[in-house]
C-alpha cells in the first residue's frame, strides 16, 4: 500500500500546489517528486537521488527540451504566418474561409509546438482579426480560436506526452516507437473534429468569405511558404527509418534502440529548419541572445517538469506501484470497455477544468491508463485516448487560458463563450476520446 499511498501523496501534491496556490507545472512536479520520495522512508535520499540521476540521464527529458527550442526557434522565423498565408490562399474565398484556415492552422502549428496559449496567441493574432471582417462577431471569432488551443497537445511530443510517456504505469509498457504513428493519427482525427465543428459555427453563427485585401494569390503565398510544409514533413524520416523491418533484419535489434527516435527526431527538425528558413534565423550574437533569453525560462520550466515527472515515476517503480494496483485493478476486467472509457473520460475532463493539459496528465495520467487497460483497451490506444480527453484546456471553462487569449485578442467578455465553447468543443472533446478508446475511430497499434 506504500506506493498506492505516494501515488496519492503525489496527485494531490501537485494539484494542490498548481491549483490552489497558483505555482507552475514545474514547481508542482518537483514538490510531487519530494513528497513521494519521502515514501521511501530511510532510504529516501537513496531512492530520490537514484531516480533524479535516471530523470536527467532520460531520452525523454533531452527530446522535450529539443522540442521546444525548435519549436521556439521555428516561431520566430515566421513559418507559422507563411503557413497561414498558404491557408488563407485556398481557402480565404470561400464562406467561413478565415475558420477553416484558422482551424487547420492551429493544427499545423500545434504539430510544433503544442502550447494550447501559444497556438491562440501565434494563429489568433492573425485570424481574429481576419475573422472579424469576415462578418464573425468576436465572440465567434474567439470560440473558434480557444477551441482549436488543445489540438497541440493530442500530436507527438507535446509536453503531456511525455509526461504520460513517463508515468510509472505507462514506461514499462510503452515506448516512442510504440506511440508515435497513434499519436500522429489521434491529432489527425482532432483537426478533422474541429473543421467538422468549423463548419457547424460556420453554419449556425455566420462566418463569410476573408476580405479580398488579406488574400494573397497562392502561387504568391505558395512561393513564399512552402519550405515552412517541407520543415514539418521532415519529421517524417526518422518515423519512417525507426520502423523500418531492415533494421531489425540486419542487426537483430529493435529499430528504437538502433536509432533512438526521440533523439533524432527533434535533430532532424532543426537542421531541415535551419536549412529551410536560413534566410529567417536570427542574425549576429545579439538576435541569437535574445532567442535565448525568450528560450531560456521555458526551457527551464519544462525541463523541471520532466526530471521530476521521469524522477517521481522511477520513486513510485521502486516502492512496486505496479504489483499494489494489480488487485485494485482486476475488478476492471470484464467492464465494457465503453462504460470505462465513458467514466475515466469523464473524471480527466473534470480535473482538466482547473488543471492545464500537462498538469492532468501528471495527475490522473497514470491511474487512468491502467483502469483502461485493465478493461482490455490497447495500450497505444488508452494513451491516445487519455491525451484527447486532457487536451481540453481551452474549451473547459473557467480554468481554460487559452480562452482567455483568445478573448483578449478579440476584445470580448470571456464569460460570453463559456456555454459555446463547452457544447461546441468540450463535449465533442469527450465524445472522441470514447470513440476511440472503444475502436471506432481507428489508430495504428
Amino acid at each position: 500500500m506504500n506506493a498506492i499511498y505516494a501515488l496519492a501523496a503525489f496527485i494531490a501534491a501537485i494539484m494542490i500546489w498548481n491549483a490552489v496556490f497558483k505555482r507552475n507545472i514545474g514547481e508542482a512536479m518537483a514538490v510531487g517528486f519530494l513528497v513521494t520520495a519521502a515514501f521511501a522512508g530511510s532510504d529516501a535520499l537513496a531512492v530520490g537521488w537514484k531516480s533524479l540521476v535516471d530523470g536527467l540521464k532520460s531520452e525523454i527529458t533531452f527530446a522535450a527540451l529539443a522540442f521546444v527550442f525548435v519549436s521556439e526557434l521555428l516561431s520566430r522565423t515566421g513559418l507559422v504566418g507563411r503557413m497561414v498565408d498558404i491557408l488563407s490562399s485556398l481557402l480565404g474565398r470561400y464562406r467561413g474561409g478565415s475558420a477553416y484556415a484558422a482551424t487547420v492552422a492551429s493544427g499545423l502549428f500545434g504539430a510544433v509546438a503544442h502550447n494550447g496559449a501559444a497556438i491562440v496567441a501565434t494563429i489568433g493574432s492573425i485570424t481574429i482579426p481576419w475573422m472579424k471582417r469576415s462578418k464573425a462577431s468576436g465572440e465567434t471569432a474567439a470560440l473558434v480560436l480557444s477551441g482549436n488551443a488543445g489540438v497541440g497537445a493530442t500530436f507527438p511530443f507535446s509536453g503531456a506526452f511525455f509526461v504520460l510517456l513517463a508515468a510509472p504505469t505507462v514506461l514499462p509498457v510503452l515506448s516512442a516507437s510504440d506511440i508515435v504513428a497513434a499519436m500522429f493519427v489521434t491529432g489527425v482525427w482532432m483537426v478533422l473534429m474541429r473543421v467538422v465543428i468549423a463548419a457547424a459555427i460556420v453554419r449556425k453563427r455566420g462566418v463569410g468569405a476573408m476580405a479580398t485585401e488579406d488574400i494573397r494569390p497562392f502561387r504568391t503565398s505558395f512561393r513564399a511558404g512552402w519550405p515552412s510544409l517541407v520543415v514539418l514533413g521532415s519529421i517524417a524520416l526518422p518515423i519512417i527509418v525507426a520502423s523500418s523491418a531492415l533494421v531489425a533484419n540486419q542487426t537483430g535489434l529493435d529499430a528504437d534502440d538502433v536509432i533512438p527516435m526521440l533523439i533524432w527526431l527533434p535533430i532532424v527538425m532543426l537542421i531541415a529548419g535551419l536549412i529551410v528558413e536560413r534566410k529567417s534565423l536570427p542574425r549576429g550574437r545579439s538576435q541569437w541572445w535574445s532567442l535565448l533569453g525568450t528560450v531560456s525560462p521555458k526551457l527551464g520550466l519544462v525541463g523541471m517538469t520532466m526530471i521530476s515527472a521521469f524522477a517521481a515515476s522511477n520513486v513510485l517503480n521502486t516502492l512496486g506501484l505496479g504489483k499494489q494496483l494489480a488487485p485494485y485493478m482486476t475488478g476492471l476486467t470484464g467492464v465494457p470497455q465503453v462504460i470505462a472509457a465513458i467514466v475515466v473520460g469523464l473524471i480527466i475532463v473534470i480535473v482538466a477544468g482547473p488543471l492545464n493539459t500537462t498538469s492532468t496528465v501528471a495527475a490522473v495520467g497514470p491511474v487512468a491508463f491502467v483502469a483502461l487497460t485493465t478493461a482490455g483497451i490497447p495500450a497505444p490506444v488508452a494513451f491516445a485516448a487519455i491525451l484527447v480527453w486532457a487536451s481540453s484546456e481551452g474549451c473547459s471553462p473557467p480554468g481554460a487560458a487559452p480562452l482567455y487569449v483568445a478573448a483578449g485578442i478579440a476584445k470580448i467578455n470571456p464569460v460570453r463563450i463559456f456555454m459555446p465553447v463547452v457544447l461546441y468543443y468540450l463535449i465533442p472533446t469527450l465524445v472522441v476520446g470514447i470513440l476511440l478508446a472503444t475502436g471506432i475511430l481507428w489508430i495504428p497499434t
